[in-house]
């Protein structure tokens, strides 16, 4: 088994990479993938989204080890092991990122992916489907292989949370990932005909059609390296060990988690760590694991007054007809993954773009599908989105099959807490406004008695989940810079013929959820890996608050 180009994982960069480089077809391409299908209403199903995530046949089930900022609680770490790789069992919420996180990236050393270099990447990965409800056309992409929605927003509480932020004194935005991030309106997803529609659908499935792309369902052990070159891929099938040879690159695009795993295992990390494992160095590259970011948030619960949240669907006659409403038309709340309205906002003077999101959901449920036992009710998911806490991906042992050990570091900065209570605060001024004063029942989470600062402390320890948008554990960054792991055209700096393109690779978490991000660095990397000119940059400028300096609003 051989190809010129091997990638490892088929997920939102891996599956976007392999329909760039077959799209010519003297150039051959093999996928590596563990995980299985993705047929069944579990996965293309949108209204499901809690399901995958919970499934061991479709998450490759990690946890956090204990964290101490969070009260040694591990926290689940689920990573697609499927075709499609995350992108088949995420929350299909499509957010691209502020102009600033990438022009953060550019300035830290990841020359030529500033806002302007980036922006033709997602135009040209983007089918944008406004729905005849405005949006920044000029902003979007109108035929690349990935479609973006919008929720019908049929349910009244989508608007009135928009109604209350703007009551609230903060901005309106038609489209954040347009020119105008900050402010609340519609949210975007990843579903295309009330389908999910994941990179697999997208991407790979299409470009299976070639004769020159091969999908090999095999474990992944390390990439194979001689003199200081990598030319291969130790695999695991059938109880068999065999190396399939790549005649130019080897691309690593396994997840936050797994790429650095798999760097690590073939002799690529920082030496002393590896040498504890008995794994001979490569290339010494301590960045290899590190910089571990993520998003934490936590749901604030109100209960509603009406019966007008999809808690009336909340039981198995409601489930059952929902799913056959989806089966047999496509339609109903089944379509939707239910995060229809959104918000970004700034949580200060003197931060100059949003670092607070919102998700808003006409239900209390939990991501594991737990329904709140007060009944009708509805939420916000709310976080800060540039913690300064940072944690690391580090192996247990060199045997390829142990999970490696995560350790986030959540709430490890002090300003987390502060930044944490005030997001609990603002949310409950939002839903105070006159906007919810026909639908607001009693505060179901946190609870009107939770209202000092160690109260709310308390509660973020105990409540605070996950995002899911691990990043950052093979920064990108200047080939001096010691702490990098890939220079700006994602090859590992110190070995040959071996490129990393994945979430991993983001020098800073961006704002929001990272599924758009990790596409976009598949495109992009493409085009470095066959040596193309990068698409001309596009000098548009983002829209950044006039008051910035003085209001959060």
């Amino acid at each position: 088994m051989q190809a010129d180009y091997i990638i490892i994982g088929s997920g939102s960069a891996g599956a976007a990479m392999a329909y760039r480089l077959s799209e010519d077809a003297s150039n051959s391409v093999i996928v590596l993938e563990f995980g299985g299908t993705d047929v069944g209403p579990f996965i293309q199903m949108p209204g499901a989204l809690s399901y995958p995530m919970n499934m061991a046949r479709y998450d490759w089930g990690f946890k956090s080890d204990p964290e101490p900022g969070l009260g040694g609680r591990r926290l689940a770490c689920p990573r697609g092991k499927v075709i499609g790789g995350s992108s088949s069992i995420n929350g299909m919420v499509y957010v691209r990122g502020h102009a600033r996180d990438f022009d953060h990236w550019a300035a830290s050393g990841a020359t030529g992916w500033g806002y302007a270099d980036v922006l033709p990447y997602y135009k040209r990965m983007e089918h944008w489907h406004s729905g005849g409800h405005g949006g920044d056309a000029d902003w979007r992409g109108k035929n690349g292989p990935l479609h973006i929605t919008r929720g019908k927003r049929d349910n009244p509480l989508f608007k009135t949370f928009v109604d209350a932020g703007e009551q609230a004194g903060f901005e309106r935005t038609e489209d954040y990932n347009g020119q105008k991030q900050e402010g609340f309106g519609p949210m975007e997803q990843t579903v295309w005909q009330g389908r999910r529609w994941s990179a697999a659908n997208a991407y790979l499935k299409p470009a299976l059609k070639r004769s020159n792309l091969e999908l090999v369902r095999c474990f992944a052990r390390r990439v194979v390296i001689e003199n200081g070159r990598a030319v291969g891929v130790e695999i695991e099938r059938g109880g068999q060990i065999e190396t399939v040879k790549a005649n130019r690159e080897v691309i690593v695009a396994a997840s936050s988690i797994n790429s650095p795993k798999l760097l690590m295992l073939s002799g690529i990390g920082p030496a002393a760590h590896l040498a504890e494992h008995g794994i001979d160095v490569v290339a010494d590259r301590p960045g290899v694991g590190q910089n571990l970011q993520d998003h934490l948030e936590l749901y604030i619960q109100q209960a509603c007054t009406q019966p007008i949240t999809l808690y009336k669907h909340w039981n198995l006659f409601g489930k059952a007809m929902a799913g056959a409403s989806w089966l047999f038309l496509k339609q109903g709340p089944g379509t939707s993954n239910q995060f229809e309205s959104a918000a970004f906002v700034r949580s200060r003077a003197g931060v100059d773009y949003p670092d607070i999101q919102y998700h808003f959901l006409p239900i209390a449920v939990r991501y594991d599908g737990q329904a709140a036992a007060e009944g009708h009710g509805f939420q916000a998911h709310v976080g800060p989105m540039r913690s300064r806490s940072r944690g690391a991906v580090t192996l247990r042992s060199a045997d390829p099959k142990a999970d490696p050990s995560i350790l986030f570091n959540y709430m490890s900065h002090p300003e987390d807490w502060a930044d944490f209570r005030h997001c609990i605060r603002l949310t409950r001024e939002i839903f105070a406004q006159p906007a919810f004063d026909e639908y607001r029942g009693k505060e179901i989470l946190p609870g009107a008695d939770v209202e000092s600062d160690d109260e709310l402390d308390a509660h973020i320890r105990e409540h605070a989940e996950s995002a899911y948008h691990p990043c950052g554990t093979c920064k990108m960054g200047r080939a001096d810079d010691p702490t990098a792991v890939v220079d700006p055209e994602c090859r590992v700096i110190g070995v040959d013929g071996l490129r990393v393109a994945d979430s991993s690779i983001f020098p800073r978490i961006t704002n929001g959820n990272l599924n758009g991000p990790s596409i976009m660095v598949g495109e992009k990397a493409s085009d470095h890996i066959l040596g193309r000119h990068p698409l001309p940059p596009e000098n548009a400028e983002p829209w950044i608050n006039p008051r910035w300096e003085t209001s959060d609003r």
